[in-house]
């Protein structure tokens, strides 16, 4: 058996505990935040697990249980800071002549003159969005000069705080009504997506944000050969073994919004027939283990 330690959350580690089991590997959850660590007798060994699967979210807590587990990743720390840098992924991509929604990347601090230029570059309303932040937070819709301005002024408070380790965001433009693919990639080939949908209710109360952790519903989807070959282009110009890739198509245009390098494990029907068993083989591979399970 293989021994994986897992630091993502308790429904990722629930599901993909039995799978992975019937494989010859062994899950344990080796949750690294909002808890206490000795490091003079610490919880784990370094000699306890073969392998991680994805480096966890906090870096600070990230770079303890590197240091205490001793493992190699499947997505290793330099993958999730390259996922989470959103304004470097669409430089990235962009260049690569992969389509990404219109951008302006702000480093704070710039004045208001600046901040007004780059509103009048995107055609209303536009969306602002922290750079390195995740599941929606802190993202907002501005429609006007003043309300923009406004948005800018809270996350220039924010970034006032000398702790503050991330002091940018994004300008982008809104795609109205636009269907929201999360596609998943594994070691560059596509292993399954779904549709991100708010319900009914939520769209006439006025609410636009379609991640999971603000209500909206995924449904297990057949992505079209086109949203999959770009998905698996975005995965291999970001060296990322397994990610997330988030699409928006609107109005014949398909982009890529973001992406996501410590994606959660979702019901087995919403992925490809096989994709357990690639997974246990991308983790054998990373533990340096290529045989069969025992």
């Amino acid at each position: 058996m293989i021994d994986l330690a897992v630091a993502n959350d308790q429904e990722t580690f629930r599901r993909m505990r039995d799978p992975l089991a019937e494989r010859g590997i062994a899950v344990h959850h080796v949750p690294a935040s909002e808890r206490v660590v000795d490091l003079t007798d610490p919880p784990w060994g370094g000699d306890e697990y073969d392998v991680g699967f994805v480096y966890p979210g906090r870096l600070m807590e990230g770079g303890v249980a590197d240091a205490l587990l001793e493992v190699p990743w499947l997505n290793d720390h330099e993958t999730v800071l390259t996922s989470r840098n959103k304004a470097e992924v669409l430089a990235r991509l962009e260049r690569a002549d992969l389509p990404v929604p219109d951008s302006v990347y702000v480093s704070n601090d710039v004045d208001e003159a600046t901040l007004t230029e780059v509103f009048e570059r995107i055609e209303p309303p536009v969306v602002v969005k922290p750079n390195s932040t995740t599941r929606g937070v802190g993202v907002a819709k501005a429609s006007d000069l003043d309300s923009f301005l406004g948005i800018c002024d809270y996350l220039s408070l924010v970034h006032d705080y000398r702790a503050t380790g991330d002091r940018s965001f994004l300008v982008q433009e809104y795609l109205p009504q636009a269907t929201d693919y999360r596609v998943m990639v594994l070691e560059g080939e596509y292993v399954g997506a779904v549709e991100r949908r708010l319900p009914e209710e939520a769209v006439t109360e006025g609410r636009w944000k379609h991640n999971v952790h603000r209500g909206a519903e995924a449904t297990g989807v057949d992505l079209p050969a086109e949203h999959r070959a770009l998905a698996e282009s975005v995965a291999a110009e970001l060296g990322i073994p397994f990610v997330g890739v988030d699409l928006l198509e609107a109005d014949g245009r398909l982009v890529v919004n973001e992406t996501n390098a410590r994606p959660t494990i979702d019901e087995a029907t919403k992925y490809e027939a096989d994709f357990y068993d690639r997974l246990a083989g991308a983790i054998r591979a990373t533990a340096g283990d290529g045989g069969s399970p025992d």
